[in-house]
């Protein structure tokens, strides 16, 4: 057994999110977002790290984290947990951190997400984008969308995950994993493989890169249902970074395909619960209709969010509104609601 693990079950049992191990550091846990040190355990020293973290590579992944210095994979340690983990070189030695995956993958109801995410599974192509922060729960989402299809239609699912997190079972739908680094060198080059492979849903870990881009729009243009996340704050930033990413002469292109094989995004943020036991999603709901199209053609997002709010009765909704409905829920605090409103509703 890793000389870890003791640390890991104290992880799983304190329902920590994340596991921070590394030179200079007393192992640390993230609960309910607030760092968390194991006080009786010793700060690392640079050898202790290396006993602790060298121990969990194989041979192929010692060689890749000797080359590129930092690394990501999946570890799962049975009867313990299942974890992403990305290890890396800091100035006083090595660092990783281990972020817990949940063994089942929890239905869009077990995760209290509003049940206009469910319109996704309807989809028959097009793009659907889960956005926000590191840590936000994105793929979860995702996951249980993937879950939504799999419980309900006979669908070819091929996702392409850096690493793979939670590991599906086939049910109605047939799903096959690849794990960028394992079975395929990059997003791009398996996106450019996977038409070939006669997916009806492609679930693309992260749109990080232009190439990644352009080959989801192609996929989602062509008779595919594509499902992604990206790092962004807001639903129409999501689509600014996409357009701003490509070179000027092809941004206008950009915009028309966006216009018309975007279906949706989805921007999520992790609040701390009112009595500080958890926290609960926000989240902001846009579908592209007639109106929102129009406005990518036009060059004219910073229109968007009126869009959103003018949209309820079509299942949208702003951040503003999530976090207001939690508020007078009694589910999150004032503070948390005003710490995460976006800056245009500010008062």
């Amino acid at each position: 057994m890793y000389k870890l693990a003791k640390i890991f079950r104290t992880a799983v049992q304190y329902k920590a999110s994340d596991v921070f191990i590394g030179t200079g550091i007393k192992p640390t846990l993230r609960i309910n977002g607030e760092l968390i040190k194991i006080e009786d355990h010793p700060e690392l020293t640079k050898k202790m790290a290396e006993d602790y973290l060298l121990e969990i590579l194989s041979l192929d992944q010692k060689k890749r984290f000797e080359q590129s210095l930092d690394l990501d994979f999946s570890l799962e340690i049975e009867d313990i947990a299942r974890f992403r983990v990305n290890m890396f070189v800091q100035r006083k030695g090595i660092s990783a951190v281990f972020r817990l995956i949940s063994e089942n993958v929890l239905s869009l109801d077990e995760l209290g997400m509003p049940t206009q995410l469910k319109k996704t599974s309807a989809f028959k192509s097009g793009l659907v984008i889960v956005t926000g922060p590191t840590g936000s729960g994105k793929t979860t989402t995702l996951a249980a969308m993937v879950n939504e299809i799999n419980k309900n239609q006979k669908k070819h699912i091929i996702t392409i995950e850096d690493p793979i997190e939670f590991t599906h079972k086939n049910n109605q739908s047939m799903i096959q994993q690849r794990e960028v680094g394992v079975h395929t060198h990059s997003f791009a080059k398996a996106l450019k493989s996977v038409l070939r492979e006669n997916p009806d849903v492609i679930l693309v870990g992260e749109m990080r890169d232009i190439e990644t881009m352009q080959q989801a729009l192609t996929a989602a243009e062509t008779g595919h249902l594509v499902l992604a996340t990206m790092h962004t704050r807001g639903c129409a930033n999501s689509i600014n970074r996409i357009i701003d990413a490509f070179p000027p002469e092809q941004q206008n292109q950009i915009r028309a395909q966006l216009s018309e094989s975007l279906k949706a995004v989805f921007w999520q943020n992790l609040i701390k619960t009112k009595d500080e036991k958890g926290r609960v999603s926000g989240i902001e709901i846009m579908f592209v209709n007639n109106a929102i199209a129009n406005l990518i053609r036009k060059s004219a997002t910073y229109q968007i969010n009126s869009v959103i709010e003018t949209s309820s009765k079509e299942g949208m909704q702003t951040m503003k509104k999530s976090l207001t409905d939690l508020l007078q829920a009694g589910l999150i605090s004032e503070e948390n609601a005003l710490l995460n409103m976006p800056k245009e509703f500010e008062s």
